[in-house]
């Protein structure tokens, strides 16, 4: 006879004291509201603001060189780079839907500011070509095309001093557009209020550094001589118009100031003054790179504020 067997089933005993193996799924929640004083975007471009005014405050007080503006227009370029990522955020594009009109007068601001850098890298990129030509007619100890290029220079230097007068405008005319935008009832909570004073924040940076470096391009490539209102002002202040009139310091050291006369001059001076133009186009060519970045980034943040407008529409 087979025996049947049957299968039990055992169950370790639960103890109800002990702690669960598995975590507590923890959730976070975010504020839709802005500022999120939380949000890293918002910390991060105010920190951005910050290093950068303090750029701008240290660089009035020394002549400026090639790579502390360089350093400075990589800074301007993250900014803008924060702003972009800030205008992506659904609260702030609900905060901007609420501002069509400032949303008008921001791309209005920014269409400027790209127009001048647009500008700006045209005239930069003449100014690399004529230094390059300038070179070559050292090399050949061709007097009068180097006369040629000083003049060139002196019309880049007019069109810098133009660009410093536009900029400017930009920052006057947005400060009438804070004025009456913050006094709005549309602004009806502290997040727009933010939102409107860290844009602000950036357009004023924008336009500071923006003013060292046109106002070092057109010091440092314009004619060493001193207008008559320049003489005077110069008799009044002693050495700040001296110093207002450094301009960049390698832009001063790389040009053909110390020979009068190429055909006249020696070989050695000749290979000096060519390894300091060298030298500059290497400045001139850096300087173009990363004042192209801060184009691009403002193109960003205007394609960015455009967009908001349309999904308004």
């Amino acid at each position: 006879m087979v025996g049947v067997f049957r299968r039990s089933l055992s169950f370790p005993n639960k103890t109800p004291s002990r702690p669960s193996q598995k975590p507590a799924i923890s959730h976070h929640i975010r504020s839709i509201s802005l500022p999120c004083r939380s949000h890293p975007l918002i910390s991060q471009i105010k920190d951005e603001i910050n290093d950068l005014t303090t750029w701008v405050s240290t660089s009035k007080l020394h002549q400026q060189t090639y790579s502390n503006l360089c350093h400075g227009l990589t800074l301007l370029k993250d900014i803008h780079d924060y702003l972009h990522d800030i205008l992506q955020l659904p609260q702030t594009q609900e905060s901007l839907r609420r501002q069509p009109q400032w949303v008008e007068k921001l791309l209005e601001d920014f269409l400027r500011f790209v127009d001048i850098y647009g500008i700006f890298q045209t005239s930069i990129l003449a100014l690399k070509e004529e230094h390059s030509a300038a070179q070559m007619a050292t090399r050949k100890r061709d007097d009068p095309k180097v006369v040629l290029y000083v003049k060139a220079k002196n019309k880049i230097a007019n069109q810098m001093e133009k660009l410093v007068c536009d900029i400017r405008c930009i920052s006057q005319l947005h400060s009438r557009h804070i004025v009456s935008d913050l006094s709005s009832p549309t602004l009806v909570s502290l997040g727009d209020a933010e939102l409107a004073g860290v844009i602000g924040d950036v357009i004023s940076v924008t336009v500071s550094v923006s003013i060292a470096l046109f106002n070092g391009i057109a010091m440092s490539l314009a004619s060493r001589k001193l207008s008559w209102r320049q003489l005077v002002k110069s008799s009044r202040t002693g050495k700040r118009v001296k110093k207002e009139l450094q301009g960049i310091e390698e832009f001063q050291q790389g040009g053909l100031e110390g020979l009068s006369n190429l055909n006249k001059a020696r070989d050695e001076e000749v290979r000096a003054a060519l390894k300091r133009m060298q030298d500059l186009e290497s400045c001139i060519c850096g300087i173009e790179t990363v004042s192209e970045r801060v184009f691009r980034a403002l193109i960003n943040s205007r394609v960015a504020l455009l967009n908001t407008l349309t999904l308004t529409q």
